[in-house]
C-alpha cells in the first residue's frame, strides 16, 4: 500500500472461521467490568444499609465536586438535589460514568465518551430540577408520590391475559 489515502488495496487480516468468536469475544468484553475497576453500580432500591451508607458518603463528596468543576447551577442541581430520587439516580448514574471512565484498562476514551454524555446528562437534571419545582420557590418543594395500584380488578383481568399473538398469526 502507497499511502493512507490509498484504502482500496488495504488487506485486513482474517482469522478464518474464528472471525465470528472473535467479534463475539470483543463485543462481550465491552460490557464485562474492567479489571482494576472501581466498585459495582447498584440500583437504589436494592442496596443494603451498608451499601447506601459508603454509596451516599461518595456522591456527597462527588456532586459538591461536579457542580463545582463544571459551574452547574441551583437550575441543573438544586441545593436539595438529595431530597428528589429522581435527580439522585442521575447523579448517580453520572458519578459511576465519570469514575468508570478513568479505568486503568481505558485506551483514553472513557474520559471523551463521559464528555460526550455529560451535555445530555445535564439537560436531564435541568429537566428534573424543573419539574421539582424548588428553584423557583428557593425552598425545598415536596414532591407527592404517586403510587400506582397493581391491585385494581382490572389490571389483574389484564395481567392475567395473553398478551402475545399466538400461532394464529
Amino acid at each position: 500500500m502507497g499511502n493512507y489515502e490509498d484504502v482500496e488495496h488495504f488487506d485486513i487480516p482474517s482469522a478464518g472461521a474464528d472471525d465470528d468468536e472473535l467479534t463475539a469475544e470483543l463485543f462481550r468484553s465491552a460490557f464485562r467490568a474492567p479489571n482494576g475497576s472501581q466498585g459495582t453500580t447498584h440500583r437504589w432500591r436494592d442496596m443494603s444499609s451498608q451499601q447506601a451508607e459508603s454509596i451516599w458518603a461518595a456522591l456527597a463528596a462527588w456532586v459538591p465536586w461536579l457542580v463545582a468543576t463544571y459551574q452547574l447551577t441551583t437550575s441543573v442541581v438544586p441545593d436539595c438535589w438529595w431530597r428528589h430520587p429522581e435527580i439522585v439516580a442521575e447523579l448517580y448514574a453520572l458519578q459511576r460514568a465519570e469514575q468508570v471512565s478513568y479505568a486503568t484498562d481505558d485506551a483514553g476514551f472513557g474520559p471523551l465518551a463521559f464528555h460526550e454524555r455529560l451535555p445530555h446528562a445535564v439537560e436531564r437534571l435541568r429537566n428534573h430540577t424543573r419539574t421539582a419545582g424548588c428553584v423557583g420557590l428557593q425552598v425545598h418543594k415536596e414532591p407527592a408520590p404517586r403510587l400506582l395500584a397493581v391491585d385494581d380488578p382490572e389490571f389483574l383481568e389484564w395481567e392475567a391475559a395473553h398478551h402475545q399473538p399466538g400461532v394464529e398469526f
